[in-house]
């Protein structure tokens, strides 16, 4: 069935004169001015049975534009209420409970003195374990100057608390003395042997400087472990026996990092406030005999005491002076 002849029908039941001479336009226009729908009701009362025309299709469409509605509308409504500002917990609030106990202890706004600081160190450790205590140092210095670089060892008058097994690569010569010395592992090619095969089962490593050029094609293996020996750490020595002695005894090496902050472990929690306060001050005493004479202003800026997971402690600075 034509355009015209659907029109032409829907004129006659409205009683319209109109004829099949008359024009499309004509017969819409008639159609138009009885008030009755347009062109598109009247399509639209005889859409096909499926397909996107269809009286089940419209449906659906009209269905989704309401919700659609609802949708905005509700959104509209939920833009209106007054939001709520959410309160951003603070750090120590982020904390487990056992910390926040320990921190508790702390007071921030005071600086205690080292003896005060180490002794209060020992009652916040928040860990069932014998944790370290660290010392954190900021310096007034530019690690990217070549005299400012600051790096020592030194042996703590009490030790470390940390088992530390040796391993010597010389000499034969020096092999029985490395041995005698405390060294754990002591051996010449056949510790090459282990290393090509990428065992590294020591914390320290001590070489003479006569055998360095073969540690050289480890340099990937050791370095990034900080196991590389270097002339500086005191790990690249004639003295073998010497240096195994230092290393067994509680040697550390400290050295300033990108941000001018040493960080260095000075012991363990079941130490006490005695023996700890003998490596910090021994510590002190070391980073100081290394002030650079370029240092016109401030070299010690602050320190903080604290255990591995513990919270820190401020100390005031004219104890360190």
């Amino acid at each position: 069935m034509t355009k015209k002849t659907e029109l032409l029908e829907e004129a006659k039941s409205l009683k319209l004169d109109v004829s099949a001479k008359n024009t499309i336009a004509e017969i819409e226009a008639a159609i138009a001015e009885t008030g009755s729908d347009t062109k598109v009701d009247a399509t639209k009362a005889n859409t096909a049975k499926a397909g996107k025309r269809s009286a089940k299709a419209q449906a659906e469409a009209e269905e989704k534009e309401a919700k659609e509605a609802r949708k905005t509308e509700a959104k509209t409504e939920e833009d209106k209420k007054p939001k709520q500002i959410q309160r951003v917990r603070s750090r120590l609030e982020r904390r487990g409970k056992n910390f926040q106990k320990v921190a508790a202890l702390v007071d921030n706004d005071k600086n205690y003195d080292l003896k005060q600081a180490l002794e209060l160190a020992t009652k916040t450790n928040p860990t069932k374990f014998d944790a370290s205590v660290e010392m954190h140092i900021r310096l007034g210095v530019d690690p990217r100057q070549a005299d400012q670089n600051i790096r020592d060892t030194i042996v703590l008058p009490a030790g470390t608390g940390k088992s530390v097994r040796v391993a010597v690569f010389a000499d034969t010569d020096d092999l029985a003395k490395a041995k005698n010395a405390g060294a754990d592992i002591a051996a010449a090619d056949e510790f090459l042997q282990q290393l090509d095969k990428g065992i590294v089962d020591f914390d320290v490593l001590i070489a003479v400087p006569t055998l360095m050029a073969k540690l050289g094609k480890y340099a990937r293996l050791l370095g990034p472990k900080g196991l590389m020996p270097n002339p500086k750490s005191g790990t690249v020595t004639t003295d073998i026996v010497k240096a195994v002695k230092e290393a067994k005894a509680g040697r550390v090496e400290y050295r300033v990092d990108s941000t001018g902050i040493i960080h260095v472990g000075i012991g363990k929690v079941s130490f006490g406030a005695d023996k700890l306060s003998e490596n910090a001050k021994a510590l002190i005493t070391s980073i100081k005999g290394n002030k650079p004479t370029s240092i016109k202003g401030t070299y010690v800026k602050s320190l903080y005491i604290a255990t591995s997971m513990g919270p820190s402690i401020p100390v005031e600075l004219s104890d360190v002076a």
